[in-house]
């Protein structure tokens, strides 16, 4: 009976050896495509590419591969048409896809502003929304929703897209072509307005505007399919970009150490990514009480405009648009 019981413990003590090894056998990681409407190189992306070189999304069981996308409405319709669980977009990119058919919805938006602006030169005619008229701006594409955005500002002022001449330039050619002065004005996200002040050595702004139109910061968005199959999936995937998104707002300087590792194009120019950050801090993550939550005031004025504007077709009920289910979620 002794023998039996020396040999019970020692058996209790080696699977409690084998529990805490490093080596002890885990289910794999799950692995998941993960769209962006640009490079995923871009600073814009910062709270993704900290989340997974800082390892949060791995912390979740996930490994996330971020794979290319055509813009924020493209996104979208892959997603919709079940080619990728998740992806990134804007927060009013459900609108416009939703009036067409793509059962997608925002599961957490990344801040409480804007994600694109109208930039100008401070040395050029370019003083106020008004003053836009005839002139020539720069856009990512016409498929991208920050092309909307800047229809929405015009609109605001009285002005329509025919009242100037917008050029869809790329995600590089948008600032490389108003920093050449080939136009006046671009829709300009933080990283693009330091890229073009930079290049005419500080003589970039954003102009300031009395009446905003609220377009949405960025947004993850998944099918309606996944959020009902999967939402622990889709739980750990926001649980984990929104820490990346956190250690931006309360670390910029470390953020960009971080982000240079992740993107090593960047590397020596963690100053630069610093500033560019600290942007995003400032005009597009500030102010949001909970983090991710969609403000549905703002939702439903935007797709007003959209509905107004022949965008889209008709309003969707805001609850077909997002879910604030998966925010507010605590480890």
């Amino acid at each position: 009976m002794k023998n039996a019981l020396v040999s019970f413990s020692f058996k209790l003590a080696a699977v409690a050896v084998v529990a805490a090894s490093p080596f002890a056998v885990h289910a794999a990681p799950e692995e998941v495509n993960y769209l962006l409407p640009a490079p995923p190189t871009l600073p814009a992306f910062a709270p993704w590419m900290i989340a997974q070189q800082r390892g949060y999304y791995a912390d979740e069981n996930i490994k996330v591969n971020f794979v290319l996308g055509k813009g924020g409405v493209d996104v979208a319709k892959q997603i919709g048409a079940g080619n990728a669980v998740i992806g990134g977009a804007i927060g009013d990119t459900p609108i416009i896809v939703r009036a067409n058919g793509v059962p997608v919805k925002a599961v957490a938006v990344l801040g409480a502003g804007s994600l694109s602006a109208l930039a100008v030169k401070k040395d050029g005619p370019i003083k106020s929304v008004a003053d836009l008229k005839g002139k020539t701006l720069t856009v990512i594409s016409y498929s991208d929703t920050t092309y909307y955005a800047l229809l929405g500002t015009l609109k605001k002022y009285n002005l329509s897209k025919n009242d100037v001449s917008i050029q869809a330039a790329g995600p590089a050619g948008v600032w490389q072509l108003f920093a050449a002065g080939k136009s006046e004005g671009m829709a300009a996200t933080p990283d693009w307005l330091v890229d073009a002040d930079e290049a005419t050595n500080g003589n970039v702004e954003y102009l300031k505007i009395d009446k905003p139109f609220n377009s949405m910061a960025q947004a993850i968005i998944a099918s309606d399919e996944t959020i009902k199959k999967n939402p622990d999936l889709i739980k750990r995937l926001v649980r984990a970009t929104l820490r990346g998104m956190q250690d931006v707002m309360k670390d910029p300087k470390s953020a960009a150490a971080t982000y240079a590792q992740a993107a090593p194009a960047f590397k020596g120019k963690e100053e630069k990514l610093e500033r560019i950050l600290r942007l995003y801090n400032k005009y597009v993550y500030a102010d949001q009480k909970v983090l991710g939550q969609m403000d549905t005031a703002r939702l439903a004025e935007v797709q007003k405009f959209y509905v107004s504007e022949g965008i889209v077709s008709k309003a969707a009920p805001l609850t077909d648009l997002y879910t604030n289910q998966f925010v507010g979620v605590e480890r």
